[in-house]
């Protein structure tokens, strides 16, 4: 299953004959040739959020445009931009017979009234004709344009997907690269604490004068205990552990795909997490700069996520 991203583009157009319904002559029943473009742009949103930008003769689609694009993303800010062309060559409208009817009888009611009134002219008439198309012929090219053009979408989400997911896989490898580095770190810290216990205790008994009456078994066994009270203050074990748990269910969600988005950004919290408590327990420069790298990594990743469905 396809990991899809939420930024994406894609347009696609469709052709129609705009003929009249009862076409007065056989010349006429070819009709005017238009076309419908229709182009989507899609950004990450915690949401699907929808917009529509088209002609107001189409607007009586937009409920069924709703509901195709519903029906194929979850998450988004989508927009929808619809435009109409004729073709220059057969722009010029075929007027009906009944529209014709109508334009006379209108001509005559306008002229019983005001005598001075003049004739509509030829141009007048087109326009008129032109107007009073009937737009609902575009409804299914429309229609089919919008489902050509989600299908684009949807694979233009999947590359951009598959793009993130390899970017991802590599931060998830360098933190775990990281991850082992820290492990054996803790132990020489410790040692060094150790050694460092002993020396203090052994130069503050020499100042006060006690280093005869505390035997060097007694002096040890101190600070052993202040050295394992110590590395129990900085042991990163268990966050460690956590955080490689983290990035294998990154991985294994990343392997498996659909909507993963909520869930990865769920766990790049925990990595933040995971990461800060390192680098508040890091008693050494090497833990330090360890954890300043994560955070990094972890920042990236998130960047990343967010544009995740």
């Amino acid at each position: 299953m396809a990991v899809y991203s939420m930024t994406g583009y894609a347009s696609a157009a469709s052709q129609a004959l705009v003929s009249p319904s009862e076409p007065s002559t056989p010349s006429e029943a070819g009709g005017a040739a238009a076309t419908v473009t229709v182009e989507l742009r899609s950004v990450n949103s915690r949401f699907l959020d929808l917009a529509f930008r088209m002609p107001d003769d189409l607007r009586a689609i937009e409920p069924a445009l709703r509901e195709l694009l519903t029906a194929s993303f979850r998450r988004g800010k989508i927009e929808l931009r619809m435009n109409t062309q004729r073709e220059a060559d057969t722009a010029l409208p075929q007027p009906q017979v009944d529209q014709l009817n109508r334009l006379a009888g209108i001509e005559a009611t306008v002229q019983g009234w005001l005598a001075n009134a003049q004739p509509l002219s030829v141009h007048e008439v087109l326009q008129w004709c032109r107007g009073s198309a009937p737009a609902e012929k575009l409804d299914e090219p429309a229609l089919a344009a919008t489902r050509q053009c989600i299908t684009g979408l949807i694979e233009a989400r999947a590359r951009e997907g598959e793009r993130l997911v390899g970017i991802l896989m590599e931060r998830i490898t360098k933190l775990r690269e990281l991850a082992a580095q820290a492990a054996p770190l803790v132990p020489q810290v410790v040692e060094k604490q150790q050694q460092r216990f002993l020396e203090r205790w052994q130069q503050a008994l020499e100042a006060a004068g006690a280093a005869q009456s505390m035997s060097a078994e007694t002096l040890r066994e101190r600070a052993l205990s202040e050295a394992a009270a110590y590395a129990i203050r900085i042991d990163v074990a268990e966050e460690l552990s956590r955080l490689n748990a983290h990035l294998d269910e990154i991985a294994r969600l990343l392997k498996s795909g659909g909507e993963l988005g909520k869930r990865l950004d769920f766990l790049i919290q925990e990595l933040h997490r995971e990461a800060n408590t390192l680098g508040s327990k890091a008693s050494a420069l090497e833990l330090t700069q360890i954890s300043v790298e994560m955070k990094v990594l972890i920042e990236q990743m998130r960047e990343q996520v967010q544009n995740i469905e």
